[in-house]
């Protein structure tokens, strides 16, 4: 595993939380990583702190959801590295509102960030890919796109996760002709700012329903990317990787 030499990767929400640890731990392995966010002041941070790793950084401010910030994003960075060979599609939001209680602009806005996002992204990097004939698409999913989380209401997460799962598997059979693979992985409950500052009562089930009996970290997702962007993995394709310390299985 671990054959790197050379390789470029785009991290987005990569400012912070889980995007962060992973753009780090992908710079760790040699990558030259580009941070991608809308939080530029963020970006900043953490491309000075991979640059000070010796690796090349990129700290681009895009939000998701625009057609043409995405690809002028993709178009900066194969203008200054030539390609793009992992794709890391990260960003997104959670909104822990009951389905009776939610405003559908609130719905909108979140499936255009969790699913219209990745979308985008995936197109405008897989074009590239092909076009190059060789890249690696990750999409951070959730296991809340296979099972219903308790106790919080949060029917729009669920839903937007569950379809970036399916939009991954149909982009792995459409790209895999070109050499090109696309996998998400898929969370459990994770110690980010998002889940930290959830009600005392939330995470206490949150731990009681996790086999393990703790919350992840970010840290223990960045196996799982380095392993779908290796070409360890050169005969997996379409594949939802969970990562949720069994709480799917109970």
């Amino acid at each position: 595993m671990k054959n790197f030499t050379n390789k470029t990767a785009y991290v987005t929400g990569g400012a912070a939380g889980i995007g962060k640890v992973v753009s780090l731990g992908l710079a760790k392995e040699g990558i030259d990583v580009a941070i991608v966010d809308i939080n530029l002041e963020g970006a900043h941070k953490v491309s000075k702190e991979i640059e000070k790793m010796g690796r090349r950084s990129l700290a681009i401010q895009c939000d998701v959801t625009s057609e043409e910030g995405v690809q002028k994003m993709v178009d900066t960075i194969v203008s200054e590295w030539g390609k793009i060979d992992i794709a890391f599609n990260n960003a997104g939001i959670a909104d822990n509102t009951a389905a009776t209680d939610m405003e559908y602009a609130a719905w909108r806005r979140l499936m255009d960030i969790n699913l219209n996002g990745v979308f985008l992204c995936c197109r405008a990097a897989g074009r590239q890919m092909i076009a190059q004939k060789s890249g690696v698409i990750i999409n951070t999913a959730s296991m809340s796109g296979s099972v219903v989380n308790v106790p919080q209401p949060q029917c729009s997460y669920n839903a937007s996760k569950a379809a970036v799962i399916m939009l991954t598997k149909s982009l792995a059979v459409e790209w895999a002709s070109h050499n090109v693979r696309v996998n998400s992985l898929s969370p459990g409950y994770i110690g980010t700012e998002m889940t930290v500052a959830a009600p005392e009562e939330w995470k206490s089930v949150w731990t009681a329903m996790t086999p393990q009996r703790r919350m992840g970290t970010p840290e223990e997702l960045v196996g799982a990317v380095l392993y779908l962007a290796d070409d360890a993995s050169s005969f997996t394709t379409g594949m939802d990787l969970m990562v949720d310390g069994g709480y799917s299985c109970v």
